[in-house]
């Protein structure tokens, strides 16, 4: 296989606008005529259906929730970047392409991220007119405040809730062209798997999560906008019901998966508190523009931290990068709070958490300023931990947040098969080995609202599509397939839990491919998890009926997935001999335990083709070139 991104030639800042220029277009009596299907109703996938039903295609809309706005997108809390330099700090397009690049440790297509940083300023123009209540300084103009891996303040923000308000503007879009007729909404319905016919994808295979009834769907094209893989570790940040199982069955069918291992730990999140805990929550990266992170100097220090005077603190963050200081990239803060809890200088009950004081904020600036930056951040905090952040340190730790890899797209967001599209999460294109903050609203929102009414547009222009119905046989086949799935899964009758599995899993993925791994544990895991989906396949139980309302029949399908999923993750990783963002193999580390590149042999995408049930799948590569940025040691000492 021959993987084409079809990067468009010319300067970096005219191949998005000659591309659009050259992408043939449906004329508007047309649109009418095609049918297009969105799954999911998060940034993404909102935006795009909004989008695409104001163009004059129908669009038939998925999701697994009750209602659209109540899709994971809903959680973010911190920003969304642009570089609209209010400030007049030296930010510009080119900058933010550049940190966006370095700050993903040099793994991502240079074409895509320009693209991307060019859009940044029209996603917050089209925003303010939604009426999205971005935050506001004294003189009514938009706020801005800083991020890791950047010295601009280049991120919009509503208070601690940037998500949800972004998502409620997309939702309103959304439900406006619902109202008209031209999106259809499919809530509670979750996609089994993409239907290929004639070599395109013409159609999805969805489960009603309240009837049970597995349903088939034609359209023209496919976009899938379902999301990131998190979950594969039990305990993260994501929503309970984020999954692989759209991505993983668009995998199977043909379409090829882009750097799997490539996951996101998040530096500051609630630490885990204990064994029946079902998820984690994020304290939003925002918190470290006025929160300090810190230790005690001595290992195994437990007093109080208003008793330990600043000469026996370690600002270890501050100390080791004075250029960056607490607003370092994610994946190197997370490294570091690791290594300090490894040597003993962690905090807490179980030794695996360090402090974010904010007492020499609110001294700066007062509480009423603090509060209202992150008054909510600091409620949920306290309904947490029944600590009061204004008064004591929060305790923080890394955990699951985000995916990086994802279904491989080409520069028009198009699989490898023809007619699917992937947006936002779950495809791979924009953050390489590591996303800065703020950085995954602004993808979505250009991939939905900026990039797929153009690209789907010249897909369907220029592309033969064929008669077809759901009666034809690639449809039954696949409606057949996804009940005998359902089927198996319900008369194993095992003794243990879905979730028993999936526990065991996660600490699997944790322990041997989480923040740090090596070529020994990476090949321990691989062969723990093929024990495990085996003992699955035998042992599991699934309560309930498959023709009704069942959420352990919707975990057991997932879960399948996770585990064959799980075992690409280790497979890419050992593939992957070199560290890079995310990605931290021991073997390959600097002096100064930073993440050591290998550029001669793995400055690459690496996309994975299925090959069948007891095959192991192939790599394929694409070769990732650096025409305008130069590759070099991230520092930001």
């Amino acid at each position: 296989m021959q993987l084409d991104a079809h990067i468009p030639g010319g300067p970096l800042a005219d191949k998005w606008d000659k591309h659009r220029f050259d992408l043939k277009l449906v004329n508007p009596a047309n649109k009418r005529k095609f049918t297009i299907i969105v799954v999911g109703t998060g940034l993404a996938g909102g935006a795009a259906a909004a989008s695409l039903a104001e163009l004059g295609y129908h669009v038939k809309n998925f999701c697994i929730q009750d209602s659209p706005r109540r899709a994971h997108s809903i959680a973010a809390q911190g920003g969304i970047n642009a570089a609209k330099d209010y400030q007049n700090e030296g930010d510009s397009i080119w900058r933010l392409f550049y940190d966006t690049v370095k700050g993903g440790d040099f793994r991502s297509r240079e074409a895509n991220v320009y693209r991307l940083a060019q859009i940044s300023n029209a996603i917050i123009d089209q925003c303010v007119a939604q009426g999205v209540p971005f935050a506001r300084d004294y003189g009514g103009l938009l706020a801005n405040r800083s991020f890791g891996g950047a010295q601009v303040s280049r991120t919009f923000y509503a208070r601690g809730q940037t998500g949800q308000q972004l998502l409620l503007g997309a939702y309103s879009a959304l439900m406006r062209q619902v109202s008209t007729g031209g999106v259809t909404m499919f809530p509670r319905q979750e996609m089994l798997d993409v239907v290929v016919t004639n070599g395109q994808a013409r159609g999805i295979i969805s489960r009603n999560l309240i009837t049970g009834d597995i349903e088939r769907h034609v359209g023209d094209a496919v976009v899938l906008c379902t999301g990131g893989y998190g979950n594969v570790y039990f305990l993260s940040t994501n929503a309970m019901a984020s999954n692989v199982s759209a991505a993983f069955r668009a995998y199977k069918k043909g379409a090829c998966f882009a750097n799997p291992c490539f996951t996101q730990i998040h530096p500051t999140c609630i630490p885990v508190h204990g064994t029946y805990q079902s998820k984690l929550t994020l304290m939003s990266e925002s918190l470290r523009n006025d929160g300090r992170v810190w230790v005690p100097k001595k290992p195994g220090d437990q007093r109080r931290p208003s008793d330990i005077p600043e000469s026996e603190r370690d600002y270890f963050l501050e100390n080791k990068y004075p250029s960056f200081g607490n607003l370092v990239p994610r994946d190197v803060a997370s490294r570091n709070a690791k290594e300090q809890c490894d040597m003993g200088k962690g905090v807490g009950d179980t030794g695996l958490a360090v402090f974010l004081d904010f007492k020499d904020a609110i001294e700066r600036d007062g509480k009423d300023v603090i509060e209202k930056k992150y008054g909510n951040l600091f409620e949920m905090y306290e309904k947490i931990t029944a600590e009061n952040p204004y008064e004591t340190p929060m305790m923080i730790y890394p955990a699951v947040h985000y995916t990086m890899g994802g279904l491989w797209v080409d520069y028009n967001l198009m699989s490898n098969i023809p007619g699917l599209f992937v947006m936002g999460e779950a495809n791979f294109s924009d953050h390489g080995a590591n996303r800065l903050g703020a950085s995954a609203l602004m993808q979505g929102l250009a991939d939905g609202y900026f990039i797929i009414p153009y690209t789907i547009g010249g897909y369907l222009a220029g592309t033969h599509l064929e008669q077809v119905n759901a009666d034809q046989p690639a449809f039954i086949s696949a409606q057949n397939q996804a009940r005998e799935t359902t089927n198996r899964l319900m008369s194993i009758n095992g003794k243990r839990t879905v979730d028993d599995f999936h526990k065991t899993l996660g600490q699997i993925m944790w322990d041997h491919c989480g923040m740090a791994r090596n070529n020994a544990d990476l090949e321990k895991a691989r062969g723990q998890i093929q024990v495990l989906r085996e003992e699955f396949w035998q042992n599991v139980t699934v309560p309930g009926k498959e023709n009704d309302f069942n959420q352990s029949l919707e975990r057991a399908g997932r879960v399948a997935d996770f585990l064959e999923f799980g075992e690409l993750m280790v497979m890419d990783a050992l593939k992957r001999q070199e560290s890079c963002g995310g990605h931290f193999n021991e073997a390959y580390q600097t002096k100064e335990n930073e993440a050591q590149r290998n550029d001669e042999d793995y400055c690459q995408v690496s996309a994975w083709e299925y090959k069948g049930p007891e095959t192991d799948p192939e790599m394929h590569k694409e070769p990732l070139v650096f025409e305008n940025v130069k590759l070099s040691q991230r520092s930001y000492k």
